[in-house]
């Protein structure tokens, strides 16, 4: 690529400009992880102490942290805004359940639960990875976890990343994936910035450099990108979320997909004016397979060097264009069956050609159909804060609320454990008196004389750390009460709590002052799932399976194809219909709690929710609930009880076609088989058509 040096040197300055705004924040932030890590380190409490550190860490900052940590990951929660959207929203809910599946997201949301609290904020970073191929698509979803010291903002907006003109990214890379992603060598290269890796202290690694990414805003309100490493420009993307095609650099025709050659379009009856689609491997023949002795030349299609050529006019460059519009030569199919697309016919009128009457030239030639790319339009960095200050990008960190108390804890363990070693027995002798100083009993002192024999005593010196004991406790519960926590949050024997329901009471308060943290988490995931539904719909261009349940708990296949919100409005007109509102489930928290499902499950269907527990329908649709909440041996004990359920209704059925037959006078009184009879044939002889005693039927 060749390199526009003063938009480097650009983007460079705005990179020094912001970041040397962003540095006291930046500064703090090692800091914060220092203290999470356990930092020994001790300010002065008091004018000329000495002490900088201490032996012993009480880490009341990890222990506050870890309290918050939640492994539970929000669920989308997908609403329509039209009636006959509600469809398609159940299937955006499933598709993202499925990618929550897919992406590692047990992981992010472990580091996340820590980095938010103690920064006071992270980022999630949407990307769509085009290098993802299997034999039925092209690309996945990539999501991935941003530090806040991989972050440079514009300075001066802190209302959010939506607000700003640009955001700087600096990501740790290998100098071998920059060769394979952009095609640049950058083995000359150094890590510029080696401390974005991790938490401080980190050393430059000769095979990694700091690759800086910026997103801006365009002229048209798109989103651009570019992208360098020291003085090597990477990437410069005026549009990087518009679709882009190869098209030949001498008549503009785009370039085949792989596998697919166009010889020429189709005319109006369909026939082909130079052959239909052939593969790349036939080019080199002509329409009726036999060789036509121009390989090497520069006939339209014919590769030359091993260089793709244009099937139109023989070129062999080729540039990206940016694409608005995606052509439909055959019919997509969407999920109802219906399709999209094809060639139509178009009147073209001839601006230079007349006919014999003077008029301009009138032609109906086949085009396919066009129809707009969509797209996303959104920064691909999505924040989220622990909880919202006004002029601050980031949100509040728990750590620097408590950094204070970390440091008189840590002076305090300091000083009490020095009174404790200092202290001990000491034994005071006579000047002439002797002792031998080993583990042996019944030592032997030889004072001398009975008043030396008076000297010899023994002296217990205890350190008093009752008050450092008691003054650091307090400072505990300064910390925990600044955070929001109490003991019965924490899972500690809480003694104000007397009764089971009084301690789920006192962890219900403490979660309720927690709650902005898991509002804000919530917000940050319904905007990520928002993206990601967007970027799916931008770049998916084959249909994506997905799996979802019904209410009896069996798999339901269905796919997710981006055709299908492609409408048309009252003007002809396509559009891409995104209009859907993104929350989190807030049910999601106890559904992921198996255990406490399992038990209200019980509970409901004990007191008589689910209809009549003596009834098997009742006991099949509690055992339903039970497998679709992974309970042991329920899909066993379901498949049983369904049987039995099948069996009496065949018996009932049975029983009841019996009864009908024989109120209908038919013999046999199943299912009406043979003629009906005369009462007194089906008796023996002598009895009375009123008694059934040895009724039978003749044979």
């Amino acid at each position: 690529m060749k390199a526009d040096k003063d938009k480097l040197r650009l983007w460079q300055e705005r990179l020094a400009r912001n970041e040397s705004a962003y540095e006291a924040e930046k500064a703090r932030m090692d800091g914060r992880e220092a203290l999470y890590r356990g930092e020994r380190g001790v300010k002065p409490v008091v004018s000329g102490e000495r002490t900088d550190k201490t032996p012993h860490v009480r880490n009341i900052c990890a222990e506050l942290i870890e309290a918050q940590v939640s492994s539970g990951i929000p669920q989308p929660k997908v609403t329509a805004r039209r009636k006959q959207d509600e469809g398609k929203a159940k299937l955006i809910e499933d598709m993202l359940r499925g990618e929550l599946d897919r992406l590692p997201f047990e992981q992010l949301n472990d580091m996340m639960e820590r980095t938010v609290p103690i920064q006071g904020g992270g980022a999630f970073l949407v990307e769509w990875d085009n290098t993802k191929r299997s034999h039925a698509a092209v690309g996945e979803l990539a999501v991935s976890a941003l530090h806040p010291k991989q972050i440079v903002p514009q300075a001066g907006v802190f209302t959010g990343v939506e607000d700003m003109d640009y955001i700087i990214l600096k990501l740790p890379q290998t100098k071998g994936f920059i060769r394979r992603r952009y095609g640049e060598d950058v083995s000359g290269e150094g890590e510029r910035e080696p401390e974005v890796k991790g938490s401080g202290g980190q050393d430059a690694a000769e095979d990694m450099v700091t690759q800086y990414t910026a997103y801006y805003r365009n002229d048209k309100g798109g989103i651009g990108l570019y992208s360098w490493v020291n003085d090597v420009q990477l990437e410069d993307l005026e549009d990087y979320q518009a679709r882009r095609l190869r098209r030949c650099a001498k008549c503009g025709a785009v370039e085949p997909a792989p596998g697919v050659e166009p010889m020429g379009a189709p005319t109006l009856d369909g026939t082909p004016p130079f052959g239909a689609w052939m593969r790349p491997e036939d080019m080199q023949y002509g329409l009726d397979g036999a060789a036509d002795g121009l390989e090497g030349e520069s006939r339209p299609g014919v590769r030359r060097g091993g260089r793709r050529t244009c099937p139109y006019c023989g070129g062999t460059r080729w540039e990206h264009s940016q694409e608005e519009f995606e052509e439909l030569p055959e019919p997509a199919l969407r999920s109802d069956g219906s399709s999209i697309g094809g060639m139509r016919p178009v009147v073209r009128v001839s601006e230079t050609e007349v006919d014999e009457l003077g008029l301009p030239v009138v032609e109906t030639v086949l085009e396919p159909e066009q129809v707009p790319f969509y797209k996303p339009d959104i920064y691909p960095v999505l924040l989220q804060k622990s909880v919202s200050v006004f002029g601050q990008l980031l949100g509040d960190s728990d750590i620097d609320k408590i950094a204070d108390q970390q440091n008189t804890t840590n002076r305090l363990s300091a000083k009490i454990l020095d009174k404790l070693i200092k202290s001990g027995s000491f034994m005071t002798l006579p000047d002439e008196a002797t002792i031998r100083a080993d583990a042996e009993d019944m030592k032997v002192i030889r004072p001398g004389s009975p008043s030396a024999a008076s000297l010899i005593n023994v002296y217990d010196l205890e350190g008093n750390i009752s008050q450092d004991m008691g003054y650091l406790e307090q400072v505990y519960q300064e910390a925990r009460q600044v955070i929001g926590i109490t003991d019965s949050f924490q899972g500690r024997r809480d003694a104000t709590a007397t009764s089971g329901k009084a301690k789920e009471f006192a962890a219900a308060q403490s979660a309720g002052r927690l709650e902005s943290k898991r509002v804000m988490k919530d917000a940050a995931y319904a905007a990520l799932f928002e993206a990601m539904f967007k970027f799916k719909l931008a770049y998916a261009d084959e249909p994506r399976p997905v799996v979802s349940h019904d209410n009896r708990g069996n798999a339901q296949y269905q796919s997710f194809n981006r055709y299908d919100f492609l409408e048309r409005d009252g003007s002809g007109e396509w559009w891409w219909n995104d209009q859907f509102l993104f929350s989190c489930d807030t049910s999601a928290p106890l559904a992921s709690n198996r255990e406490a499902m399992w038990q209200e499950t019980r509970m409901n269907f004990q007191s008589g929710a689910f209809g009549d527990p003596a009834q098997l329908q009742t006991l099949v649709l509690f055992w339903t609930k039970m497998e679709l909440l992974h309970y042991p041996g329920a899909g066993e004990t379901k498949a049983y009880l369904e049987e039995e359920l099948a069996r009496q209704k065949q018996a009932a059925q049975m029983q009841r076609q019996a009864q009908e037959a024989a109120a209908a006078g038919t013999p046999g009184g199943v299912g009406g088989l043979g003629e009906a009879m005369p009462l007194e044939e089906t008796l023996p002889t002598g009895t009375a058509a009123g008694q059934t005693t040895g009724a039978r039927p003749l044979v």
